[in-house]
């Protein structure tokens, strides 16, 4: 992939199922109230970063390009 991301996780949105945690433990963690969060807010494209987006019951992972805050998750309709 060799892009870099942005990601964020809406927390207002979170429901803390765990399932970004599950699919990328090194990209996500839960705080204390099981609100997810990402580990940095700049990351290496991966496929795990995807899948937990893509994984999440509530949408609640934006995914942008790093540098000009391109959409890649979710696809805009």
């Amino acid at each position: 992939m060799g892009d870099r991301w942005h990601i964020e996780v809406d927390r207002s949105v979170c429901i803390g199922s765990g399932m970004c945690v599950n699919h990328a433990p090194a990209g996500f963690a839960l705080d204390s109230a099981r609100q997810s969060h990402p580990r940095s807010s700049d990351t290496d494209a991966s496929e795990q970063v995807l899948a937990a987006a893509e994984g999440c019951p509530v949408e609640a992972i934006l995914i942008t390009l790093a540098d000009s805050r391109e959409v890649v998750y979710p696809p805009e309709e």
